[in-house]
């Protein structure tokens, strides 16, 4: 009896989170947390709270016609050299040109999908990269440094929590070090005491990013907390505190 073939996993972009507009003018590519060696296939449903992102961030981007949607990946782990998390990420953003157009991409990803927004960032079609509480390797002087030349000429907010026990927030600072220096136009805000969930002070992450997406994909003008932080020197613009009741441009109903 003849051996059935293996089927080949692809990524693919999942449903459009909430109504999708009639003319898209930007798209938001949401990229869920991951493991770093799995050839498992991923859980079938992000988390809630990549949802609410999503939600916020399409709520606040109406007007302009924002579309968001959640990667799904191949496989569940990083995997090495493979890097299969930030290769699915880099296919996402090629499909959306192929279904949108030429219209800016945001990549957002939290943990393991904010280290694949920081790689995949190199995309052409790709303005904005946003890591929330991203998961970074261990400094090791064996293995080459994480990449930060590709986000030349994007927009870069990384968001970590002070108390983060899964992530460790040091490593985002130091990448942003690096960040910064190929890249003016990265600031990285510290949440106080917030693990990494970042539950504490949810709204305030969620009205931070709708406010960093917003100005950067759109040109809407951002807060005095996101304006101040990307025009100030290292290390100030990197450990920007993220103040209880930020409102920025936080979308109705948030």
């Amino acid at each position: 009896m003849a051996q059935q073939a293996t089927p080949v996993r692809t990524a693919r972009l999942g449903r459009a989170i909430g109504s999708e507009p009639t003319a898209v003018g930007g798209v938001v590519l949401l990229l869920p947390r991951g493991a770093e060696v799995s050839a498992r296939r991923p859980a079938p449903l992000p988390s809630a709270s990549l949802h609410t992102l999503g939600r916020t961030l399409a709520r606040a981007g109406r007007s302009e016609g924002l579309v968001a949607h959640v990667v799904r990946y191949r496989y569940r782990g990083w995997n090495g050299a493979q890097a299969q998390l930030a290769r699915d990420a880099a296919w996402a953003a090629d499909e959306a040109v192929r279904r949108y157009g030429d219209v800016p991409l945001c990549l957002a990803g939290t943990d393991m999908g904010g280290r694949a927004a920081l790689h995949a960032g190199g995309h052409p079609a790709v303005t904005t990269v946003v890591a929330l509480a991203p998961w970074l390797p261990e400094d090791d002087v064996a293995a080459p440094p994480e990449p930060v030349k590709q986000l030349q000429g994007r927009r870069v907010l990384i968001v970590h929590g002070t108390n983060d026990e899964r992530t460790d927030p040091e490593l985002s600072f130091r990448l942003a070090a690096r960040v910064k220096k190929a890249n003016r136009d990265a600031c990285r805000f510290e949440v106080h005491t917030d693990g990494h969930g970042l539950r504490q002070y949810r709204s305030e992450v969620l009205a931070l990013t709708a406010d960093f997406v917003m100005g950067s994909l759109f040109g809407h003008p951002c807060s005095r907390p996101v304006e101040d932080a990307l025009a100030a020197p290292p290390p100030l613009g990197l450990r920007m505190p993220l103040a209880s009741g930020f409102a920025g441009a936080r979308a109705p109903g948030v």
